[in-house]
């Protein structure tokens, strides 16, 4: 696990009239795309005729525009960009995925990971059904169908479905007629909405992908709404559940792209916030603030506004390497952070550093990024982290899996500073980290990876082993 990731990002675009609705999907992938790169997926509905295309890749190598010419026009449109976590990866298990059902069609699109997936999983197993996935979506689809058998509508099979889902979920359904965006109960994942100058919709994880679609942000969808576009406008329906609202803090800290606005608050200025309670809370007598690109950057302003110390431009990174490099050789690990980062020594030379990262998970990049800095000339590296310890699993969403691969588990923060080589070493408090993203109240996230307190019930595993054996297809080459 060499760092961290979250699950997915989800987009839906409503239309009154036809359009190559399928582009302005493709734009608000790829501004979700550091949701997840795993695999990709398109679904475009026109009039009730879907057409749908997944693959594995990054959305501009799937959404080449020979598909998006044969996703075609339509009046409606699902996207989603996924990571998959270690027993859920690969093209079967990329979305929207489609249903047919005895009262039509639906395709659904899903941000989140359920905690009682086992229990729901062993309960259809034995009245029949079969599985293709070991995905959230797949089983929510079949809560969703099953009620739908007796409900009056879609909206009100999704609302009954939510009294079986446990967990993090955020939902972006289409069906023939009606686009459909629900949060779960808890709101642990973001989901907002905006309006279209031609009087369209679009629902996304974030506010960004409504900024290359053109939208103009309405609002995000509050805890347990669950929110129909169609012919008649945007209507909102509430889950009558009563459950205290867990949003995941590590959306302000590093998941969410820093132009986005998440319930109202600019994550940007969340950053810059954690970088000034960092320094309130861990000072330290230095020259230059620098932040570890991308998502240490904001902290580290924040950190040099409340300290006064300069900001510094610290390191370069390229950005023509992407995730998928990988070093020919395990000893040549170091040259690859070399090629993706390389400090710089006009500004660090000489100098008295702070460092200023989002997370230590492991600590070997870590260090890594340390000894640039004194191989650029820092006199001391002081590094500060703009969360606290990573010390819990999550069962929410978040790639954190078992405690075994979490250095702050295995040191002391004293063992951890001498690990990576810095003089000294400071986390953000809990309490601190809870402030970051003021209105909000403190009480409104989630912080069970730093505390242990986990707002639901959690199951004994993460792993879905009984339900991973491996299939191998086997495709003629093209």
């Amino acid at each position: 696990m060499p760092g961290l990731h979250e699950e997915c990002g989800v987009l839906g675009i409503y239309s009154p009239t036809r359009t190559h609705i399928a582009e302005d999907c493709f734009y608000g992938l790829c501004a979700l795309q550091h949701r997840g790169q795993e695999s990709c997926g398109i679904a475009v509905n026109q009039d009730g005729l879907f057409r749908v295309h997944t693959g594995q890749g990054l959305v501009t190598d799937v959404m080449t525009p020979r598909v998006l010419s044969l996703l075609g026009e339509g009046n409606m449109a699902t996207g989603h960009t996924r990571y998959g976590t270690n027993d859920t990866r690969g093209r079967v298990h990329a979305q929207p995925i489609v249903v047919d059902h005895q009262k039509g069609r639906m395709a659904l699109c899903n941000n989140g990971n359920l905690t009682n997936y086992n229990e729901l999983r062993a309960q259809f197993e034995s009245q029949g059904f079969i599985f293709h996935t070991t995905g959230d979506a797949e089983i929510i689809s079949c809560v969703i169908t099953r009620e739908r058998l007796t409900a009056r509508s879609i909206e009100e099979a999704v609302v009954r479905a939510m009294a079986y889902l446990e967990g993090s979920y955020t939902l972006v359904i289409m069906s023939p007629k009606k686009l459909i965006a629900v949060r779960s109960p808890r709101a642990f994942r973001p989901l907002c909405y905006g309006k279209l100058p031609g009087g369209g919709y679009v629902v996304a994880s974030e506010s960004c992908a409504l900024d290359a679609v053109g939208a103009q942000l309405v609002r995000d969808l509050g805890a347990g709404e669950v929110i129909v576009f169609d012919k008649n406008g945007a209507h909102s329906h509430l889950y009558a559940g009563t459950v205290k609202r867990s949003m995941c803090i590590f959306e302000y800290i590093y998941f969410a792209r820093p132009d986005s606005v998440l319930d109202g608050v600019s994550v940007h200025e969340a950053r810059a916030r954690a970088g000034e309670q960092l320094w309130r809370e861990h000072p330290v007598e230095a020259d230059i603030v620098v932040g570890v690109p991308d998502s240490g950057i904001d902290g580290a302003i924040g950190f040099a506004r409340a300290s006064g110390v300069p900001y510094g431009l610290g390191f370069i990174k390229n950005k023509y390497i992407g995730r998928t490099f990988i070093a020919p050789q395990q000893g040549d690990r170091q040259s690859a952070l070399r090629i993706k980062l390389n400090a710089m020594s006009a500004t660090v030379s000489g100098k008295r550093v702070v460092l200023v990262d989002d997370s230590i998970v492991r600590g070997t990049t870590s260090a890594k990024i340390v000894n640039l800095l004194r191989e650029a000339g820092a006199t001391e590296v002081h590094v500060r982290i703009t969360a606290p310890p990573f010390l819990n699993p999550c069962y929410y969403g978040t790639d954190i899996s078992s405690r075994e691969h979490l250095i702050a588990c295995l040191m002391t923060t004293e063992e951890i500073r001498r690990h990576i080589g810095a003089d000294s070493l400071g986390y953000l408090s809990v309490e601190g980290v809870r402030t970051i993203a003021a209105p909000i109240p403190p009480g409104d996230f989630c912080t069970a990876c730093f505390d242990n307190q986990y707002p639901t019930d959690i199951p004994a595993t993460l792993q879905r082993d009984r339900f991973a054996q491996p299939l191998v297809r086997v495709e003629e080459p093209a």
